[in-house]
């Protein structure tokens, strides 16, 4: 199955584009703007494609008209290539619960599924039209993608914003997003996603608490509900890398060094450690949730990060000289190897105890 996905570089395509890797072993062809800004390539782009998760769409402008009409327009172009190709093709639609609200958002999210269904039934394929909640996750836009995104950015730069109307709201992860969209290719549904109801207010304690006890003292916060554990990796996300790396207090006798590895405030865990000989590497993997720490003990270790999807390697140099560690985020492919003459001791901690069934690790190269 070749899958496209439009606006497969912003948030929602990203983390979709990831769980497709992961998951389904499929490479999506991600379409950008670039690619609707020329109808006759969009059409090329799309002639051999089966499905098309359409994603895209415009969340904010400079006035209303522009957010209706956008979203519309977007409709109107992925339409147009697919009718000129004249084949049937699946879309699932990325649509919103404002859609039925009377908001320039809602009526533009609204109009661009009514355009969206009668192009692509009539060319014989499958119309998904999802109304997805408030979504959040790693590597949101602050200002842009949610609150929830511009809480973790402020917070973790040591400010304090404010909550105005307080209220509960529905919120979903976007790999969870990203698990309906592709759950729902190949079906004709109209339905509403369901999110987990949260306070606003709550998720702003959730972020300064985890700021307080994870950035001050690099003490893994209450990872024990899934809620609690996407906030967490949303805000390592937005923390990472210049937070990194930490070191802890060290507590020296006649007897030796002492110094704490992890401490955990909730859920389950596990903290290992391994032996690598001069030259050899560990990991070369990525995970899509799990927490993950590597705590260098003894000898020189140099740790390499790169965003699943990305170009750029992120690289950490640490020594057992001065005991450091460094967490993986999230959908990052990592790895660790000794660029020392000697043996190198590292630890490991994960917040979830290994399943072999279902190990949430992922083999992928850095290079």
């Amino acid at each position: 199955m070749r899958v496209a996905i439009t606006g497969g570089y912003g948030f929602l395509g990203w983390h979709t584009a990831c769980r497709l890797r992961a998951l389904h072993q499929i490479e999506p062809v991600r379409l950008g703007r670039s690619d609707f800004a020329d109808p006759e390539l969009l059409a090329a782009t799309l002639a051999d494609v089966d499905v098309v998760l359409h994603v895209a769409g415009v969340n904010r402008a400079d006035s209303d008209e522009t957010v209706e009409s956008g979203n519309v327009e977007l409709a109107r172009t992925l339409a147009t290539a697919l009718k000129s190709n004249g084949r049937p093709v699946d879309v699932v639609y990325a649509n919103s619960i404002q859609a039925e609200q009377d908001n320039a958002y809602g009526r533009g999210k609204a109009a661009a599924a009514a355009l969206l269904a009668d192009a692509v039934r009539g060319l014989g394929g499958h119309f998904a039209d999802l109304l997805l909640p408030n979504l959040f996750g790693e590597h949101g836009r602050p200002g842009y993608n949610s609150f929830v995104a511009t809480f973790a950015h402020e917070v973790v730069n040591g400010r304090t914003p404010t909550v105005s109307g307080d209220r509960e709201i529905e919120l979903q992860h976007a790999q969870d997003t990203a698990a309906a969209l592709i759950e729902a290719i190949g079906t004709d549904v109209r339905e509403t996603v369901r999110g987990e109801a949260i306070r606003i207010g709550a998720v702003l304690e959730a972020f300064q608490l985890m700021h307080e006890i994870y950035r001050t003292r690099g003490e893994i916060p209450d990872v024990s509900t899934p809620m609690q554990r996407n906030l967490f990796n949303t805000y390592r996300a937005a923390a990472f890398p210049e937070m990194w790396p930490l070191s802890p207090q060290v507590h020296a006798d006649n007897r030796g060094d002492l110094f704490e590895t992890v401490r955990s405030h909730g859920g389950t865990g596990m903290a290992f450690m391994s032996t690598t000989l001069p030259g050899q590497k560990r990991g070369e993997h990525y995970h899509l949730h799990k927490v993950e720490r590597f705590f260098v003990v003894k000898g020189e270790a140099e740790i390499q990060l790169r965003r699943l999807l990305h170009d750029d390697v992120v690289t950490f140099r640490l020594s057992g000289d001065r005991p450091s560690f460094v967490d993986m985020p999230a959908l990052w492919v990592h790895n660790i190897r000794n660029v020392g003459d000697g043996e190198l001791v590292t630890m490991f901690w994960a917040d979830q105890l290994l399943d072999m069934e279902n190990p949430d690790q992922f083999p992928e190269t850095i290079a």
